[in-house]
């Protein structure tokens, strides 16, 4: 990732002002602030950086505009339980699209601050600079971003104090900002995140935190949206978007680093991926059914073989037709069956038997909060309350589901690793243990699929073929309806002689209010868009330098590839990416021990001491 070294001069010349890493920092002047800047690339010694140089050059200039106010430092409250100062309902663009959604809340530790009371409730703060928390102070703690949105929903703002104790007594700066959701369309959720940001980095030396240290999470559309941020930093294509809504325009939106549990992201090729593992799960299909399935398939061979994806030794991954013509043959596949086996074998070196496996699994679980807004993973509710595995989140994300009834069923306990592995076997041996070496093979991606990972969503499980799912909302025209987006499907169905071909034309070609086209909003959705030598958004984004990816193996919401895609892409681009798929687990924030506030907390401590070193 390239780091950008911003040095402003308030054009009015009356001071020079001050420096910053990754992003604008400004002046006191608050009311038409423009500003110029000069920005040069540093961490030569990183993989990325030569992917970056269109998007960040040396010389390259920007100014930075905005009519915003920066926070008022009169006007903070004090919670006295988590020893923190906090502002709710600050305005974070110029002209929302949504009154109800683009604000922010700003929750930091007490010991940042030297505060003197107002006597109405409120209270004046500077900045305290030598006082630490968990061996971070007002300029080197990193300031941390939930996105829940789980679906691709909306983010309501925090109206009231929430607690996020976790984050702030470990230092942190906990920023939530409130977003718009798929029934206003792409991009509108990440935009109004990146709005948020550039507001944050607006205010650099006027509130705790370092700029440098940005880090976004979520789970679900949340950990997609999370994703996205990390890898569309300064992206182009959203400069109309941030405009239209009034956003700080020349103050960087990248992040430092990305953390997303089950990212439901890749929608470009959503579909194709969904099939080609689990297309052979379904049953009752009628004949076009099936040929939509099977085009699928042959289409998402064709994508990855386009792609260039290579392992962590160079190889190229790539898919040859089996006998079934299904594709299931070729180093990606074998790849993809690794993938499954190194999780399977982690889970075995994991657990201690007798295992019971219905107090250990997590469940099925979409959000990070049942409030589907505030909060963050183990935390953050309204009520205070963590969330528990018996709830089942995915009510909260209207997205269309069937039944998913998997081959086998995993419950009780289990005396050895055998009995586990048995059960498994239950319905036809597909995994041969060896307990010398407490490791496990599968004979097939497909009957790994049949036996754990069936299908949940019907044929084109993203862009339904009635416009009737969630992304069809996502990709719609901000008026709540649905609208198609996938052209590999559109030419699926074309060669198949299909009815719905029309629709898929008309809403391929229809433009939004700034005039793009769904394709255009789908690349900004895409990260590997961004991320593959082979695509023609390479390099044209600052990308994050750190990534932590987790995901339930078992989940039904999307295929493992799609998840597994997204790693190899960014180590292919050179960042570094800590990443778990997690045998037994659902849709939730699957880790394979511990919890996940706590892992992600410890992610983030680990990634900022790097960077000091």
């Amino acid at each position: 990732m390239i780091r950008r070294k911003i040095i402003l001069a308030i054009i009015l010349g009356t001071s020079v002002a001050l420096t910053a890493c990754g992003s604008g920092a400004t002046t006191e002047t608050q009311v038409s602030t423009t500003q110029e800047s000069t920005t040069e690339a540093t961490d030569a010694e990183d993989t990325a950086a030569e992917a970056n140089t269109d998007a960040d050059s040396a010389e390259e200039t920007s100014e930075i505009v905005t009519n915003l106010s920066k926070i008022d430092n009169t006007k903070w409250q004090y919670n006295e339980e988590d020893n923190v100062y906090y502002q709710l309902g600050i305005q974070y663009c110029e002209n929302p699209a949504d009154t109800e959604y683009e604000e922010l809340a700003i929750i930091v530790p007490a010991a940042y601050m030297d505060a003197t009371d107002n006597g109405d409730g409120t209270y004046t703060c500077t900045l305290n600079t030598t006082a630490e928390v968990n061996g971070y102070t007002a300029e080197t703690a990193p300031i941390v971003f939930p996105v829940n949105t789980p679906g691709y929903s909306a983010q309501s703002p925090m109206t009231e104090y929430s607690s996020a104790s976790e984050y702030t007594d470990a230092g942190y700066i906990y920023v939530h900002a409130g977003c718009r959701g798929r029934d206003a369309g792409a991009p509108a959720g990440v935009t109004d995140l990146k709005a948020a940001i550039r507001y944050i980095r607006y205010n650099e030396g006027n509130i705790a935190g370092d700029m440098d240290s940005i880090f976004t999470f979520g789970m679900s559309g949340g950990g997609a949206q999370s994703a996205l941020l990390g890898v569309t930093g300064d992206s182009e294509l959203y400069d109309d978007y941030l405009e239209a809504i009034g956003a700080v325009m020349g103050v960087s939106d990248s992040v430092l680093g990305s953390m997303g549990w089950c990212p439901i992201t890749s929608l470009d090729s959503a579909d194709e991926a969904y099939e080609w593992m689990m297309g052979t799960t379904r049953s009752g299909l009628t004949d076009e059914e099936q040929s939509i399935s099977d085009g699928l398939t042959v289409a998402y061979a064709e994508y990855i073989n386009s792609l260039g994806l290579t392992d962590s030794e160079g190889n190229a991954l790539t898919l040859e037709e089996s006998e079934d013509g299904r594709y299931q043959a070729g180093s990606y596949y074998e790849y993809m069956v690794s993938v499954i086996e190194e999780s399977l074998n982690n889970f075995l070196a994991d657990t201690t038997f007798p295992y019971d496996s219905d107090s250990s699994s997590q469940g099925h679980q979409a959000g990070m909060g049942p409030d589907g807004g505030n909060g963050g993973p183990g935390g953050g509710r309204p009520d205070g309350e963590k969330p528990s595995g018996e709830i089942d989140f995915t009510a909260i994300d209207d997205i269309s589901r069937t039944e998913n009834n998997s081959g086998v069923s995993i419950s009780g306990t289990f005396e050895t690793a055998q009995d586990y592995i048995d059960a498994l076997n239950a319905n036809g041996t597909w995994v041969t243990y060896d307990e010398a070496t407490n490791t496990a093979t599968i004979t097939s991606i497909a009957d790994f699929a049949e036996a754990v990972k069936t299908a949940s969503k019907g044929i084109a499980a993203f862009d339904q073929l009635d416009e009737s799912q969630g992304e069809n909302t996502l990709f719609g025209y901000g008026d709540g309806e649905g609208a198609h987006f996938d052209s590999m499907l559109m030419s699926v169905l074309s060669e198949l002689g299909s009815s719905y071909v029309a629709d898929f034309e008309e809403d391929l070609s229809q433009e939004d209010e700034l005039g793009h086209t769904v394709d255009y909003r789908l690349n900004m959705y895409s990260p590997l868009y961004y991320l593959l030598s082979s695509s023609e958004g390479y390099g044209t984004s600052n990308v994050a330098k750190y990534f932590r990816i987790n995901t339930g193996l078992w989940q039904s919401d999307t295929a493992v590839n799609t998840e597994a895609n997204l790693v190899l892409a960014l180590q292919n681009y050179g960042s570094e990416v800590d990443y778990s798929f997690v045998w037994g687990q659902e849709h939730t924030t699957a880790e394979r021990d511990g919890d996940s506030t706590t892992n992600f907390i410890e992610w983030v401590n680990a990634c900022v001491a790097a960077e000091a070193e």
